[in-house]
């Protein structure tokens, strides 16, 4: 490698250092929404494991929980806010992000950001729409899943769609809990937030976050499936449907109540991610 090439690579470097401390803000500020939004999931999740069912442990339910509190348009508003900043975030990432990985690999990063995107939409879409009134409750938007669900059913090839969102949904999940066993998403955090006994407790708190996801997402995926096999759309949901199915297993409370504690660690975690945040 010439001299030239690596002075022009090294001035590459320091310009896209330069340039991205917007983006560092804008990925702080909406993971720090996202982890809000975790954490009142798990209390919705935890309370559902105690026996009370007013509450919907998804993401539109805690945003309908922080809509009730004080200031809550204020924190709707701030989650809305944090949401399309990730989805800025993913964006800028799903169209010329992950420039170190070649080939088909920087291409599946890119459509990994490209998935997020939508899915930072939809919470923030969510939230604005409980901000100016016009939003609906974890149970309406269970309605809506099957609506759509069935929708796509009566399609060519609908149930064929219906079960290969599914295991899309459920290979997300495996990808999950893949990042928990090998602690992948230890990249995530700069090195001050992967040492001592503080760093030790945001791995922990990876680990079983990644983990608790892993599970609730392979349960959802695993009703489209079954939504599929049955050309029934009323079996498919999202979060919420997949938390009341473990409520109704074996030992189901306390099963329940394990994946809220690790839904909060995973929130947790983005809290950590916001502090420490390594791109």
């Amino acid at each position: 490698m010439g001299e030239g090439e690596v002075l022009t690579r090294a001035a590459h470097k320091v310009g896209r250092q330069d340039g991205s401390d917007w983006l560092d803000v804008a990925a702080r500020v909406g993971l720090t929404a996202y982890g809000v939004v975790h954490l009142v999931i798990a209390w919705l999740a935890l309370q559902l494991a105690f026996g009370d069912r007013q509450g919907s442990p998804s993401s539109s339910g805690a945003i309908s929980e922080l809509a009730q509190q004080p200031f809550g348009k204020v924190l709707v508003w701030a989650v809305a806010i944090g949401m399309f900043l990730l989805v800025v975030w993913q964006g800028i990432e799903a169209v010329a992000g992950h420039r170190d990985e070649d080939g088909g690999k920087r291409t599946g990063k890119r459509l990994l950001s490209a998935g997020k995107c939508a899915v930072y939409a939809a919470i923030g879409i969510s939230a604005v729409k409980v901000a100016v009134g016009s939003g609906s409750s974890g149970k309406s938007s269970e309605k809506q899943t099957d609506s759509m669900t069935a929708t796509i059913m009566d399609l060519p090839a609908g149930q064929l769609l219906v079960g290969a969102v599914g295991l899309g949904i459920v290979g997300v999940g495996v990808a999950f809990a893949v990042r928990a066993w090998t602690e992948k998403f230890a990249k995530h955090l700069d090195a001050e937030g992967k040492s001592g006994s503080t760093g030790r407790a945001y791995l922990w708190f990876g680990k079983v976050g990644y983990a608790a996801k892993g599970v609730a997402l392979g349960v959802v995926g695993s009703l489209f499936c079954y939504a599929a096999l049955t050309h029934d759309a009323e079996e498919s949901g999202g979060l919420d449907q997949a938390l009341h199915e473990v409520l109704d297993k074996p030992f189901g409370p306390v099963l329940l109540g394990v994946i809220a504690v690790g839904i909060g660690c995973y929130g947790l975690f983005c809290l950590a991610r916001a502090r420490h945040l390594s791109r």
